[in-house]
């Protein structure tokens, strides 16, 4: 599921497992304390899950994808990112880049792995302004080589623009 901010491909995402009995929703951004609009944003996703549905608020994707469990909903791939390279300490360009690289191509395997229904929500970053700092640049190169990786392994892909799908694949 690729798109824009806003543009609606959380909601679309949650519209495709809506008929499960359980859904682990696979949340990846680390969320601040000191941040009431991020905390917002997330008290509205947890409004519009059902009550069945498992919140699992963790880093490590791959580890979750690799359980036997019911149907995931990752949301997001960008907040995985984020906290991959800050765990990665990717920001300052001071690092090679190994350990993210690594961390990368552990996600990717475990979604080509996984024999969980996974869906993905993930932003689509690179139609917009080519960002002014290295690291900004860094982060758009590398998502949109990540979206392109799970994208390739991927049963269907959409692109969410006004709320409105659209099959890619």
């Amino acid at each position: 599921m690729l798109g824009g901010a806003r543009s609606g491909k959380s909601a679309f995402a949650e519209s495709l497992l809506e008929r499960e009995p359980s859904v682990d929703y696979l949340a990846a951004a680390a969320v601040p304390d000191d941040d009431p609009e991020w905390a917002a944003r997330v008290a509205l996703h947890r409004l519009r899950r059902p009550a069945t549905w498992r919140t699992v608020e963790t880093g490590d994707i791959a580890a979750e994808l690799a359980e036997a469990a019911p149907p995931a909903l990752l949301d997001s791939v960008t907040s995985w990112l984020t906290r991959a390279m800050d765990d990665c300490d990717s920001w300052s360009g001071a690092t090679d880049g190994a350990a993210l690289a690594a961390a990368i191509d552990r996600l990717v395997a475990a979604w080509t792995q996984s024999g969980r229904r996974v869906v993905a929500v993930s932003d689509e970053v690179g139609g917009g302004i080519v960002p002014e700092s290295a690291s900004g640049r860094l982060f758009r190169d590398t998502l949109g080589t990540l979206n392109q990786r799970l994208a390739a392994a991927a049963d269907e892909v959409y692109f969410v623009v006004a709320g409105l799908p659209q099959r890619l694949k």
